[in-house]
C-alpha cells in the first residue's frame, strides 16, 4: 500500500523532461516504429501504415467507465479514452467496430489534453488510455500539454502488450499503471488469431519492461490502484495450455506478487461467427475452463487474482 502518491509524470515535468520526450515522439512519428510492425512511414506528413493512423490519433470515445476493475473504477469511474484503430488484427475483437475500421475523429494533442482535463474535472480516478500502442507519440504530446495545465491523475496504459520498445521508453516517467493483456503464448496462434506471429515474444519483452518501470501493483488507502502492473488475460475456449504457460511465465519472470485479472468474458465476435476457419473458438469458455485457468494461476504461485 502507498499513502500519498503523486503521479510519476510530475517529477518528469519538474526535472524538465517533457520537452525531450516530445522531441523523441516527433522523431518516432517521422519514421514510425511506434509498434512492432515497424512500418517506417512518415506520419508527420500524413502517411499511414498498418494502423491506418497518420499525424493525429483517432479518438472513438471518452467517458467515465464503470466496467473496469474495482481498483480502477472506484465510485466515480475510470476516465477512459478509447483510441481508434489497432496494430493487432484479432479475428475475435469485441471492439472491432472501432479497432478495425474508422471510428470517432482525429484529435490534436490540444484536444486530447482537454479530454484528459475534462475527465479529471468530472471526478474520475485516473486517465485510462485504451489501445494506445500505435499512438504513444501523440499521447506524449498531449500529456506535455495537460500536465502543466493541471492534470494530476494517474495514467493507466491499457494495452494489448504489442508495444514497441521506443514507445515504452517514451512512456517511462509518464505512466503509473500499466495494464497489458497477455493474449497468446504460441506464435502460430498469434499469427492465426491476431495476425502477428511475433506477438508472444514482443509481449514478454514489453510486460517485463513495464514491470521494470513501475513494479508490482500497489494501492492507496481507498483501495484504488496507484502504481504498478495489472496483467489481464482473456481465457479462450480450447486454449487452456496457453493460458497455463502465460500464467507460469508471469509468476516466474515478474514474480508471484503479480496482480492478474483472469477474464472470462470471451464471446464469439467480429470474424469468428461467420467463418468455418474459427469454428474452434466459436463458443464461450465453459465453467470448467475458467476454473482450470484460476487453478493454473494458483499452481504457478500467483495469489493476487482480481475478483469482482
Amino acid at each position: 500500500m502507498v499513502e500519498d502518491h503523486e503521479p510519476v509524470y510530475l517529477e518528469t515535468w519538474k526535472m524538465g523532461g517533457l520537452a525531450d520526450k516530445v522531441e523523441a515522439a516527433l522523431r518516432e512519428l517521422g519514421d514510425c516504429r511506434a509498434c512492432p510492425r515497424d512500418c517506417g512511414v512518415d506520419r508527420l506528413a500524413g502517411e499511414r501504415g498498418i494502423c491506418h493512423t497518420g499525424r493525429h490519433a483517432y479518438v472513438a470515445s471518452a467517458f467515465a467507465h464503470f466496467g473496469e476493475e474495482n481498483c480502477l473504477r472506484g465510485e466515480c469511474g475510470s476516465g477512459t479514452i478509447f483510441f481508434g484503430f489497432c496494430n493487432l488484427k484479432c479475428v475475435f475483437c469485441q471492439n472491432w467496430d472501432i479497432s478495425q475500421r474508422p471510428a470517432g475523429r482525429e484529435c490534436t494533442a490540444e484536444e486530447i489534453a482537454s479530454l484528459m482535463l475534462d475527465l479529471q474535472d468530472r471526478g474520475c480516478h485516473n486517465i485510462n488510455l485504451v489501445t494506445p500502442e500505435h499512438v504513444a507519440p501523440e499521447l506524449v504530446e498531449a500529456l506535455a500539454l495537460a500536465i502543466p495545465a493541471g492534470l494530476r491523475l494517474p495514467i493507466v496504459y491499457n494495452t494489448s502488450a504489442y508495444d514497441g520498445p521506443a514507445s515504452l521508453r517514451l512512456m517511462d516517467g509518464l505512466v503509473d499503471i500499466y495494464m497489458p493483456d497477455f493474449k497468446f503464448w504460441d506464435p502460430q496462434t498469434a499469427r492465426r488469431l491476431g495476425r502477428a506471429i511475433d506477438y508472444p515474444e514482443v509481449a514478454r519483452a514489453a510486460i517485463a519492461e513495464m514491470h521494470r518501470q513501475v513494479g508490482d501493483l500497489r494501492f492507496g488507502p481507498d483501495g484504488l490502484a496507484r502504481r504498478g502492473v495489472l496483467v489481464r488475460h482473456l481465457v479462450m475456449p480450447g486454449h487452456g495450455e496457453e493460458t497455463a504457460a502465460i500464467l507460469a511465465w508471469l509468476a516466474d519472470r515478474l514474480g508471484p506478487d503479480t496482480y492478474v485479472n483472469i477474464m472470462g468474458q470471451y464471446r464469439p465476435a467480429h470474424r469468428v461467427p461467420d467463418s468455418d476457419r474459427y469454428r474452434d473458438i466459436d463458443r464461450r469458455p465453459n465453467q470448467t475452463e475458467l476454473e482450470a485457468a484460476r487453478a493454473a494461476a494458483r499452481s504457478a504461485g500467483l495469489w493476487r487474482l482480481d475478483t469482482r
